[in-house]
This record gives structure tokens, C-alpha cells and sequence, in this order.
């Protein structure tokens, strides 16, 4: 039985498929006054501009979207909203189940379920309770554990996991070519310099450092310079431009010894008459 509130629990839906959208809001309004719709839809892009004025409670989201992944937009609902959001999925992927919770999810309910038990869930996530059967309970708890260990042993180390493979070489070259221009690098990498100026950015913020001179000695503190493909990538490459180097030495010496040579038989002609 759903607990009464002084105040209606003030939902928001979030659908793509306006059938069920229209059965959600139906089945809402028929728990008045203890729960009221404030505003529906079809995509979080669109929930983004009417989430703000909506003042929801809860936010009640579909996370089968098609093309439209919401559960990566989780994080930006929280931040623009103070409602709790209840995810409702057709999927038995626990996976899933696992990363709405941990991008901040307080529940999951199945699209199956009963009508009392989506209403029940709204109340109990509303409430400040979970909504999550035994087993992701279990996991999720096991996967925060996880995060809090790592970061009680060691905090850099987290910082330095969140780094990508290219971020890692990005890190490894620049520090490795402290002269190098952007231009230089982007070129070695085989990126545009916007791209790799995007790597830097990325890189900044995840071990909290200001710029390339302070990611440097992170990296040598921390040991993250290591021997990568990058490294081997501008070996082959200063090989090959000491190669082209020698070469033109070559040939301009080539070329200086024949012009030597037709002067000095210019010069003899000129003595003979």
C-alpha cells in the first residue's frame, strides 16, 4: 500500500514509446493525491530542457531508448535535478542493472512488473529507500567496496587506471619530448592537434594537474612513463629522419665536391689560356 504524504510525489516520465507513456501517466493520476505527473519525454535530450520548471520528485526513466543511451545521461539528470530516479527496463542484463545504479540509479524496475509494484517502487525510491532485488544489491555493494578499497590503498593509482591506452602514450611522448611542440607530437601520434589537445584536457583533469610541465613529473613520480608502441613509433621515426638527414648530407656533399671539381677545371683553363 502506497504511504500517504502530505505533499503528492511530483513524477516525471521519460519514454520513447507513447503508448506506455500514456499507460504511466494513467496509472500515476490514478494514485491522486498521493502522486501527480509534472511533465513527460520522449528522450533526455528533451527531458534536459523541461526538467528545470518541472521540479520533479522522481523521475521515472526509460532506459530502452533505442539509439538514445539514457543511461549515460543519468549523471547530468542528477545534476540538474534534485528528483531520485527510478530506472524502468525491459532487460535482463544485470549489467545494466549494475551501471544505472552506480551512474546513480536508486532503483530498477522491470517493464513486466505488476502496476502495484511500479507504484511501490516510486513510493519506497521516493522515500529514500532502494529499489534493487537481492543479487544487484549484492553486487553493486561488492562493487562499491571495490572502489573504496582501491582508493583508500592508493588514490593515485585510481587516477592513473582512469587514463585510456592512448592517453597513457600521449603521456609517455610529451614527457619523453619535453621540447616538442604540438604540432610535433600530433604528428608522431598521427592525430590533429585539436585531437590531441583533447587528450591533454582529458588527461589534466583526471590526475589533477595544470599543465604538460606538472603531468611530466606526475608521470616520472608515479612511474607512469613506460615503454609503449608510441615510443617505439618515434624511434622508427628519428631513425628514419636521421636517415634522410644523412642522405642530403650525402648528396650536398656530392654536390659540393663536383662544383669544387668544375671550378678548379675552370680555373686551369683559364691559367692555360
Amino acid at each position: 500500500m502506497i504511504a500517504g504524504n502530505s505533499a503528492p510525489i511530483r513524477v516525471f516520465l521519460i519514454n520513447s514509446q507513447r503508448c506506455i507513456l500514456w499507460g504511466l501517466e494513467r496509472l500515476i493520476e490514478s494514485r491522486q493525491p498521493a502522486m501527480q505527473v509534472v511533465g513527460c519525454a520522449g528522450s533526455c535530450a528533451e527531458a534536459f530542457e523541461q526538467i528545470d520548471a518541472a521540479a520533479a520528485d522522481l523521475i521515472l526513466l526509460d532506459v530502452d531508448l533505442g539509439h538514445d543511451d539514457s543511461s549515460a545521461a543519468i549523471p547530468e539528470l542528477k545534476a540538474r535535478s534534485r528528483a531520485k530516479i527510478l530506472v524502468l527496463t525491459g532487460s535482463r542484463d544485470a549489467s545494466l542493472h549494475d551501471r544505472v545504479v552506480l551512474a546513480g540509479a536508486s532503483g530498477v524496475v522491470r517493464k513486466e512488473s505488476p502496476a502495484q509494484t511500479i507504484l511501490a517502487a516510486i513510493d519506497k525510491v521516493h522515500s529514500g529507500q532502494l529499489w534493487l532485488d537481492r543479487l544487484t544489491t549484492g553486487r553493486i555493494f561488492g562493487e562499491i567496496s571495490k572502489i573504496r578499497s582501491a582508493q583508500e590503498l592508493d588514490p593515485e593509482q585510481v587516477k592513473i587506471a582512469s587514463l585510456t591506452d592512448r592517453e597513457r602514450e600521449v603521456v609517455t611522448l610529451a614527457a619523453n619530448r619535453p621540447g616538442a611542440n604540438g604540432q610535433t607530437l600530433a604528428q608522431i601520434l598521427n592525430i590533429s592537434e585539436h585531437t590531441l589537445r583533447n587528450h591533454f584536457t582529458s588527461i589534466y583533469n583526471k590526475l589533477n594537474v595544470s599543465n604538460r610541465l606538472a603531468m611530466s613529473a606526475y608521470a616520472y613520480k608515479h612511474g607512469l612513463i613506460l615503454t609503449s608502441s608510441v615510443s617505439q613509433r618515434e624511434s622508427h621515426r628519428a631513425s628514419a629522419v636521421a636517415r634522410r638527414t644523412d642522405r642530403e648530407a650525402d648528396t650536398n656533399i656530392a654536390v659540393e665536391a663536383g662544383t669544387a671539381q668544375l671550378a678548379g677545371a675552370s680555373a686551369l683553363r683559364s691559367v692555360n689560356g
